[in-house]
């Protein structure tokens, strides 16, 4: 079954295409003979009430420095497409919003992947208190005096924003920390929206867990470990991945998050696991894929696409 497939992402000239999930997602949607097609959400409108797109044709190679090759641009309609995969990067911000809005105009008719409307409703810091029980305490709030009884009942402390992304302004707070007023006030001129205020793990000084989920069942996990003198365990911030299995606790967490993940159409997503709590569940552009494949062999790019293969076929 060949398909169509137009690929919503960041500029692909400047992925690092050694753990880039988009990329690996392409490199075997080629490998089944799909064809693909580029573009970047800000060339997306709409007129009419449809939604169109200019995109380009584009090959891919596994191959630093000559990754792709692209051919004449052209302005089409996005449902004349059977796939497209909405890969860019947060900050899930109002562009993002926006760009879901639009995409949400042709899905199912052309499979969005991930759902647009539900990803929406499901940004990674909020979606994952549906599981209050999985998390670690969790505070979310502005309120200054919430953030600081918070503080005083568990002592040791994260501060990140709501809607960032790659352990951006991520903050720990410990105990007799006298810096948590200047964040917050930092915070509050940087931030519109609530904060993200939780109790630190210690245990992530053994690694935080990023566990690959396909169509809502588990396929594999890899783990990152935080930089010496680093609270954060995020690759693009130094983090470092190693193999990981999937243990009792990590499994028991899926089969409760599962079903509400294909519920919500989701067919690609990562968990992160710290201990025995779950951090975030992230929709937006899930990362991990090729760390997987390379630490266990575990191909959940073929996985991804066997299953939308399996719904265009449906």
């Amino acid at each position: 079954m060949a398909l169509s497939v137009a690929v919503q992402m960041d500029p692909i000239g400047r992925i690092d295409i050694s753990g880039d999930t988009t990329f690996a997602l392409m490199l075997e949607g080629e490998a089944r003979g799909h064809q693909l097609f580029y573009y970047e959400p800000w060339q997306l409108s709409m007129q009419g009430g449809e939604v169109f797109t200019r995109l380009r044709p584009v090959t891919v190679k596994d191959e630093e420095g000559a990754h792709y090759r692209l051919g004449e641009e052209e302005r089409r309609r996005l449902e004349e497409f059977d796939v497209v995969l909405m890969r860019q990067d947060p900050p899930f911000d109002m562009a993002y919003i926006s760009a879901t809005h639009l995409l949400e105009r042709i899905h199912p008719k052309t499979l969005v992947v991930n759902d647009p409307a539900h990803v929406r409703n499901a940004p990674e810091k909020l979606f994952v208190t549906e599981f209050s029980d999985l998390m670690p305490q969790t505070l979310i709030a502005r309120d200054i005096a919430a953030i600081r009884d918070f503080r005083a009942e568990h002592r040791d402390i994260i501060l990140k924003p709501l809607y960032g992304n790659g352990g951006a302004a991520v903050f720990r707070i410990g105990e007799g920390d006298e810096n948590l007023s200047a964040l917050i006030e930092l915070f509050e001129t940087t931030f519109r929206e609530p904060f993200v205020v939780q109790r630190y793990l210690p245990e992530v000084r053994q690694g935080d867990k990023r566990i690959i989920l396909v169509d809502g069942e588990p396929a594999g996990a890899i783990n990152r470990v935080p930089a010496l003198g680093d609270a954060r365990s995020n690759m693009h911030v130094g983090g470092r991945a190693e193999a990981a299995e999937l243990n009792a606790r990590d499994l028991e967490i899926c089969a409760r998050i599962g079903p509400a993940l294909k519920e919500r159409g989701f067919i690609l997503v990562g968990i992160d696991v710290i201990g025995d709590v779950m951090t975030e569940i992230n929709v937006t552009s899930p990362t991990g894929i090729r760390e997987l494949k390379r630490f266990s062999d575990i191909d959940a790019a073929a996985m991804v696409w066997d299953a939308i293969e399996a719904r265009r076929a449906g």
